[in-house]
């Protein structure tokens, strides 16, 4: 059954990364997971990163490891406003589970508290994150 399609960007700091209609997107925000399909009520989020999917049709999914950034729908349109986005064909392994080992490393010199412990977090969050969905291709 197909539904109805709504235009759906995705955008980081070095341009657009998809621009297009969907039937659906599924992705997570700071109080949890959320599909969007068209008419859907305006929402404005904070992504968490995560495993995004944007569903072209009923047999067409793309899969994206994305991370954390905002999310407004509103007049039948998506933005994903994201800081990092990348298809899990482009992911490596081997980086992601060092820059996870990185970001574990400077969260256990952070400070409690602090700007540093904050932004370690941050990458720890996004590299496990990443890591998933690059293991979860390989699957």
């Amino acid at each position: 059954m197909a539904h109805t399609k709504f235009q759906v960007e995705i955008l980081t700091p070095e341009g657009e990364v998809f621009n297009d209609e969907v039937e659906m997107i599924s992705t997570r925000t700071t109080v949890g997971e959320i599909g969007v399909l068209a008419n859907h009520a305006p929402v404005l989020g904070m992504l968490e990163p995560t495993e995004l999917r944007v569903y072209l049709s009923e047999g067409e999914v793309l899969r994206f490891a994305q991370s954390e950034g905002y999310m407004q729908v509103g007049g039948n349109h998506a933005m994903l406003l994201v800081q990092d986005i990348q298809r899990p064909e482009d992911l490596d392994v081997n980086v992601l589970r060092e820059r996870l080992s990185e970001a574990e490393r400077e969260l256990e010199q952070a400070g409690e508290d602090s700007e540093r412990r904050r932004v370690a977090l941050r990458e720890q969050r996004r590299w496990q994150a990443f890591l998933r969905v690059a293991e979860g291709s390989r699957a």
